[in-house]
């Protein structure tokens, strides 16, 4: 059975044919991202996750406030969000980060104050962090010119060491899309890697090489749904049901059989989240 490891379930306007389908293709656990259409709404995947999860198709959530979105990390939102990190239900704060991609965003220090008040949130809570970042290497010309040498992937894991590793709590690296190195910065101190579709990419070769040579027990896939549809889906609409796209290449890369690929990344789901084996 597969788990989809980021999925934004609040982003579909009919939730009930994309479940049906997961469930059909095989996937047993969905963990719905909540960042909402901004801190306002940071709550509907766990108002998803209670109300539409069964014994065949686990439901569980996240919240956070989104980097772009990190103007509105007030403490009105910080004290919604530290109330929703209280819940079972919600297994991460996240996802949330730095992003240097968009010339709009909000500026260097506003994401980065808003990514440490999250930190603390989920220290407190004793609960680990997804994390998004965008490489600033493929930021469009105006953001190039706003942010400088800034490169958000060095400020992320920077101040994942700074802050975050003390707590010796895990981190997920959502949509891993960074280098060797990167990669073994996030390993160094707890991190899990997560292979979205854009691993099925032509162009991808240095995600690719990265999947293939990291540890077995830090691997986790996911769709990023609705984003990121893998090859052969690529320029669609992104569903969980796709996770056994991506899962399949990754053992393709890793000459890994599927089955067994699908029983590691579900396991290093469970391990990360402290979830009980199920039957």
């Amino acid at each position: 059975m597969l788990t989809d490891t980021h999925a934004h379930l609040d982003f579909y306007d009919d939730l009930d044919p994309v479940l049906i389908a997961a469930q059909a293709a095989g996937i047993s656990t969905i963990l719905a991202i909540g960042i909402g259409d901004g801190p306002a709404t940071m709550h509907r995947a766990l108002d998803i996750a209670r109300s539409r999860s069964t014994p065949k198709l686990r439901l569980y959530a996240t919240a956070g406030i989104h980097p772009q979105e990190a103007h509105q990390a007030t403490p009105e939102s910080l004290a919604k969000l530290t109330t929703l990190a209280a819940d079972p239900l919600i297994l991460a704060i996240g996802e949330i980060g730095l992003d240097y991609y968009h010339a709009d965003n909000p500026d260097i220090d506003t994401q980065q104050s808003a990514f440490r008040a999250q930190m603390r949130i989920a220290a407190a809570a004793h609960k680990p962090i997804i994390l998004h970042c965008r490489t600033s290497e493929l930021a469009t010309p105006q953001a190039k010119a706003r942010y400088g040498q800034a490169d958000a992937a060095q400020d992320l894991l920077t101040l994942l060491e700074s802050d975050w590793a003390p707590t010796q709590l895990p981190f997920v690296l959502h949509c891993f899309s960074g280098t060797q190195a990167d990669a073994n910065r996030a390993l160094a101190i707890g991190g899990y890697l997560s292979f979205a579709g854009n691993l099925t990419y032509p162009k991808a070769v240095t995600i690719q090489q990265v999947a293939a040579a990291a540890p077995a027990d830090r691997i986790l896939v996911e769709t990023d749904a609705p984003f990121l549809a893998p090859i052969p889906l690529r320029g669609q609409q992104n569903h969980p049901a796709n996770v056994a796209h991506t899962a399949a290449y990754l053992a393709t890369l890793r000459n890994t059989p599927p089955g067994d690929i699908a029983a590691q990344t579900t396991a290093n789901f469970r391990t990360l989240f402290s979830l009980k084996t199920e039957n």
